[in-house]
């Protein structure tokens, strides 16, 4: 079976790299997905039988059509001879790289469009991570090499990111996912994208998402979108759970479709991604990143945040998109996050501490091995008995009132939404086009009769309460607390505590799986020595097999 198994994929990757004919792309054509739907009815996760799989409201091909004449120029040869200059190499490797006059960053660029279009274009690979491409990307790469010995200021110069589909970067419209948004070109940058611009990143594309980052439909597959369809994970497609909402930042990230992408969390939103897809993800304390120009959930808990192949890149961008904005409430200045030294630390004499309940997963048996031996102490630690009432009335009030905001001050002028009474609206003139999975939540919040001021006292209670959960992390002397996935998301995420997902392994079938490391606020730097001395003593993440 397993030889089977190889032999198909081998075949599949020959499919996928066979070399583009010189007079046009082929296509990407529309096809009967039944066979798929009615395979995934009795999958053992009720979120994975899908009810649609491609978009219905995006054509793929007009993604490349900026860049026909480049990719038509760029042989299978020259993709194939910089692979190994660029796959799965950090941030710093590739400067390296472009530094020694082994490639461009116009040709790093073309390299990642090639390789989007050619898995993307492939029905028996393609993701649908990627909801748009910026059609100035190639002409801006061509400007960071003509530019490079009196601009470069910063290792993120030249490098190609996505972003979460919830980000305003311009040209690009900003849709959540949502059909109601296919033409909400923003009226600015987001803050964070000019941060990015700033340090002379490439904003390669947007990635797909889970719609309204998965605070729209109850009970609906991860990843999905109305705008992106299905994204699928490149580790079993139609077999594992993409995690979510930043479901395209972490696919897109794990197929090496960009050096690095950004996502946001509310709760578990780029944790739970990221450990589905192998990647490195952290959640920052609110307000060390600005949300000004995100589409929002919950101004209380809501904060964008790296997602890396590896942790140099995590702390690299993470130092890129930091910096206080005067129009974030929850903004604060911050000492640099340090990307240098990384290398050097050590566990030694540092305590990390585990709920019970995660020592019996058979992964982290063996991680706490490791780290115990590289010179950690590992605590023991009873889970507290503690519950986070109302959270998901807290997230209802704000986004009930935030998302006007969003419309009033960000959005095209052109849009004619101002509620989510409107988008409701919009939706149920199609409802099997535009939702599919249904509007549950929205549903609920409109009816939510109480506002912000009226919530204050319970939402108070509610952060304390998350801060209560982590009280072993003084009483323990700890560094930090370390978890599975998103399983404690929610806690880190009301108490405004960051937390960091690194790569810790495959389970028997393949799923990847994370080790996550939780500090108190401001503590992004403790969490980024620690993940890079696990990733040290730990080096497991490995490419999907179709995507070598």
């Amino acid at each position: 079976m397993l030889k089977i198994n190889f032999l198909l994929a081998i075949t599949l990757l020959l499919l996928c790299s066979c070399k583009i004919e010189k007079d046009q792309l082929n296509k990407w054509i529309s096809y009967d997905e039944s066979y798929e739907i009615k395979k995934n009815v009795s999958h053992s996760l009720e979120r994975m039988r899908y009810l649609r799989i491609q978009s219905k409201h995006t054509d793929k091909n007009s993604f490349f059509i900026p860049f026909q004449d480049a990719l038509l120029n760029f042989s299978n040869e020259e993709y194939e001879k910089l692979k190994p200059l660029i796959l799965e190499k950090d941030i710093l490797e590739i400067q390296n790289n472009i530094k020694q006059g082994k490639i461009t960053y116009e040709k790093l660029c073309l390299f990642y469009l090639y390789r989007i279009y050619l898995f993307e274009t492939n029905k028996n690979t393609y993701l649908n991570s990627i909801i748009a491409l910026n059609p100035n990307v190639l002409i801006n790469a061509k400007k960071k090499d003509q530019n490079r010995y009196k601009e470069i200021n910063h290792p993120l110069y030249g490098m190609p990111i996505l972003l979460k589909d919830n980000i305003d970067a311009l040209p690009m419209s900003t849709t959540a996912g949502a059909a109601a948004l296919r033409n909400n070109i923003p009226i600015n940058d987001a803050f964070i994208v000019k941060q990015l611009r700033k340090k002379g990143a490439l904003i390669l594309g947007k990635v797909n998402l889970s719609e309204w980052a998965y605070y729209f439909c109850e009970g609906c597959p991860l990843g999905y979108s109305a705008i992106g369809g299905q994204t699928l994970n490149p580790y079993g497609r139609m077999k594992f759970e993409t995690g979510g909402s930043s479901s395209g930042s972490a696919v897109s990230v794990a197929a090496n479709f960009a050096v690095a992408a950004i996502g946001s969390e509310t709760s578990g939103s780029i944790l739970s991604p990221s450990g589905k897809n192998s990647v490195v993800g952290l959640k920052p304390t609110v307000g060390l990143v600005s949300r000004s120009g995100i589409i929002p959930i919950s101004s209380t808990l809501d904060t964008a945040g790296p997602m890396t192949k590896n942790i140099i890149d995590n702390a690299i961008l993470l130092n890129a998109i930091i910096g206080e904005d005067p129009n974030d409430s929850y903004s604060f200045s911050s000492k640099p996050i340090y990307y240098q030294g990384l290398d050097t630390v050590s566990l030694k004499g540092k305590r990390l501490g585990i709920f019970r309940k995660f020592e019996k997963d058979s992964l982290m048996k063996q991680v706490l091995i490791k780290l115990r031996k590289a010179g950690a102490t590992i605590v023991s630690l009873v889970s507290p008995e503690l519950k986070l009432k109302k959270f998901r009335k807290l997230l209802d009030i704000d986004m009930k009132y935030d998302l006007p905001e969003y419309f009033n001050n960000y959005a095209s002028d052109q849009l004619p939404f101002d509620s989510i009474e409107d988008i409701i609206a919009f939706n149920n003139k199609d409802s099997i086009l535009n939702a599919p999975y249904g509007q549950k939540i929205f549903s609920r919040i409109v009816k939510e009769k109480r506002d912000k001021e009226d919530f204050l006292k319970e939402k108070k209670l509610l952060m304390t309460t998350a801060k209560e959960y982590f009280n072993d992390i003084e009483k323990h002397d700890l560094e930090a607390i370390i978890s599975i996935d998103n399983y404690t998301a929610t806690f880190a995420a009301a108490a405004h505590f960051p937390a960091l997902g690194v790569p810790m392994g495959y389970r028997k079938n393949g799923q990847p799986q994370n080790l996550t490391f939780i500090a108190p606020s401001k503590k992004e730097q403790t969490l980024l020595e620690l993940g890079a001395v696990f990733e040290r003593i730990n080096r497991v993440r490995k490419l999907p097999l179709l995507y070598e």
